[in-house]
């Protein structure tokens, strides 16, 4: 299950929000793609994400974590990008069983 990251109050305002960082950033065309494969590593590691971006050229794509959470979130994409693609092939085959 994924954690939700911790809300603070903004000064001034009766809304809540949640504290959260960038952790990647592209404008390239590849972007969404590794939005999206940077938002499944974390989410799959219990680590909350949210991946956005606007298709249009040169707008660009985001992957914001926690605060909290952004040193662990670091250090799950370093693992994982070390373990290569031939890691997640095999993660993504033993979740299909």
């Amino acid at each position: 299950m994924v954690k939700r990251p911790p809300q603070s109050r903004v000064e001034g305002s009766e809304s809540t929000q949640h504290d959260l960082v960038t952790l990647f950033r592209s404008i390239g065309t590849s972007g969404v793609i590794e939005a999206d494969a940077i938002h499944a590593i974390l989410e799959s590691n219990g680590i909350y994400s949210l991946n956005s971006g606007i298709v249009y050229p040169g707008c660009g794509f985001e992957v914001r974590v926690a605060r909290a959470d952004l040193e662990r979130a670091r250090k799950v994409l370093k693992e994982a990008e070390a373990s290569g693609p031939e890691a997640a092939e095999e993660a993504e085959a033993a979740s299909e069983e």
